[in-house]
């Protein structure tokens, strides 16, 4: 019974230390699929490219194009047409949510943004749009900056930034 005991408690460390690496926590609530990332943790999907960018089955090709949210909502009614309703700006929990802070940058000339470059490729290392108000400031919204893993709520939606769109999953 005590070699059973210790093996069983030696299985059980392993398994938790697989469990709480970065890596395998990311990869097991974001599953890629095409132009689309199914997000298990927030029953979400996202759009694997930024708005600007088109998914060639391989990556993300094409330029950013930073948006203001008057343009934004133009962006999702283009986005319903194209690929069916229900897009949306992501909340400021569902944007953190794809940060992944042990990502590694490559220098200061080209950093990588810190997020799951497989999964969503080609993102750019700076400040993304939420749809969340600022409570304390109801004029800003919420940014995630995805060179430095930084929640931003002074943003006026009248200022342009990258976007990455989301819907819930049916």
């Amino acid at each position: 019974m005590t070699g059973f005991r210790a093996t069983f408690l030696a299985g059980l460390m392993t398994v938790t230390a697989l469990l709480a690496t970065p890596a395998l926590a990311q990869g097991t609530t974001h599953m890629a699929r095409d132009h689309l990332v199914i997000d298990l943790r927030f029953g979400i999907e996202w759009l694997r490219c930024t708005v600007g960018q088109v998914w060639n089955g391989t990556t993300c090709v094409g330029d950013v194009v930073r948006l203001d949210h008057e343009q934004i909502a133009i962006a999702i009614s283009q986005a319903g047409e194209q690929l069916g309703e229900g897009w949306r700006l992501p909340t400021l929990d569902e944007l953190e949510g794809l940060l992944c802070k042990h990502c590694e940058k490559l220098s200061y000339s080209r950093p990588r943004a810190m997020i799951d470059s497989d999964i969503f490729p080609e993102t750019v290392s700076e400040p993304y749009w939420t749809g969340q108000q600022n409570g304390l400031s109801r004029r800003h919204y919420f940014s995630v900056n995805f060179f430095n893993g930084w929640t931003y709520g002074r943003f006026l939606p009248t200022q342009p930034l990258a976007v990455r769109l989301v819907r819930d999953r049916k």
